[in-house]
């Protein structure tokens, strides 16, 4: 049992301790300078096509689910007779 532990402090002691494999390359001065230019785009459309398709929906489910809520209001303020 005791060996197992070791063995396991070993292992984490060696995959925490090693440095970086490959080296990456720092992209945040690239995207700064890219989202602080101004072209006129709005701050939270200039990620590109993905940053538009998620606007769009945010925006369709924003007014799809207001658009039910204001439905059930007026179902609820008016309900069906029973005969």
């Amino acid at each position: 049992m005791y060996r197992h532990i070791q063995a396991l402090q070993q292992v984490s002691r060696r995959t925490l301790s090693t440095s970086a494999r490959r080296q990456v390359e720092n992209k945040v001065p690239h995207k700064q300078k890219h989202f602080q230019e101004d072209n006129g785009v709005p701050i939270h459309l200039k990620g590109g096509v993905s940053d538009a398709i998620l606007y769009r929906a945010t925006m369709a489910l924003t007014i799809l689910g207001s658009a039910y809520v204001v439905y059930e209001l007026v179902c609820a303020a008016f309900p069906k007779k029973k005969e």
